[in-house]
């Protein structure tokens, strides 16, 4: 996401106004957007409870019942805020999907594109900003369950449709066999950014490198699968000794 309290202040200036008083559409389309730049790095620095319309409002330099015409209250507000967010965080999915040809002829080998995808998908998951937005939806999901949902419904039920797409492709032109598309995008998604991801909301430091390394380990095992190939099953193979650590 990359956002940074800064913009707040990088963001203070007027709304041009029609001879009506009242802003012009463009100017309009400019202050809302200012609007949720200013929300976005308020959330973000202070919290949800700790963030007042007033202060957005005046960090924005908007009136008080300009916001809540806008979006109601503060849930609103930051409804806004998250679904531009979640738009975001979708995006490397979504373009994953429109790069792939249309008839699976392609110079990058399914296991260099899932690779590609995950590597965007670390760098969007484990940003602060992406940290703070994850334990923001977890102090409200209690109180704030519409949000929560929202977050689940619009975000990583939408990332896993999508990567399930995505995997709908690569199945159609040969490239990978899976039984289930939607449970295997779930694990895909897991496997790649939900370990990394949870560690960092915990507060725990991540090593990029770490991170990544442990990424493309987890999609070579994802493409071979944890069984390998189904006769391994029968055949009892002698186990092989674990390297000294």
């Amino acid at each position: 996401m990359g956002l940074t309290a800064t913009r707040a202040k990088a963001a203070k200036r007027g709304v041009v106004k029609s001879r009506g008083g009242r802003p012009t559409r463009d100017a309009a389309i400019e202050r809302d957007q200012r609007l949720i730049e200013v929300a976005t790095s308020l959330f973000l620095e202070r919290g949800f409870d700790a963030t007042s319309i007033e202060a957005v409002a005046e960090a924005a330099r908007v009136s008080k019942p300009t916001v809540y015409a806008q979006y109601g209250d503060k849930r609103g507000l930051f409804t806004a805020v998250l679904r531009r967010e979640i738009a975001r965080w979708l995006a490397p999915l979504a373009a994953a999907g429109a790069e792939m040809p249309v008839d699976g002829v392609s110079d990058c080998s399914v296991e260099q594109r899932l690779i590609k995808l995950g590597r965007q998908l670390l760098t969007l998951n484990c940003t602060d900003d992406s940290i703070a937005f994850s334990r923001i939806l977890t102090a409200q999901a209690i109180n704030f369950p519409e949000v929560a949902r929202l977050a689940v419904d619009e975000g990583w039920s939408k990332a896993v449709s999508t990567t399930a797409e995505f995997f709908d492709h690569l199945v159609a032109v040969g490239a990978l066999d899976l039984e289930d598309t939607t449970i295997a995008a779930e694990t895909f998604l897991n496997m790649v950014v939900g370990h990394t991801h949870r560690m960092a909301t915990f507060g725990i430091p991540i090593d990029m490198k770490t991170a990544e390394k442990r990424m493309e380990v987890s999609i070579r095992l994802f493409l071979a699968g944890a069984a390998g190939p189904p006769d391994r099953l029968r055949s009892h193979p002698k186990p092989r000794r674990r390297p000294a650590r």
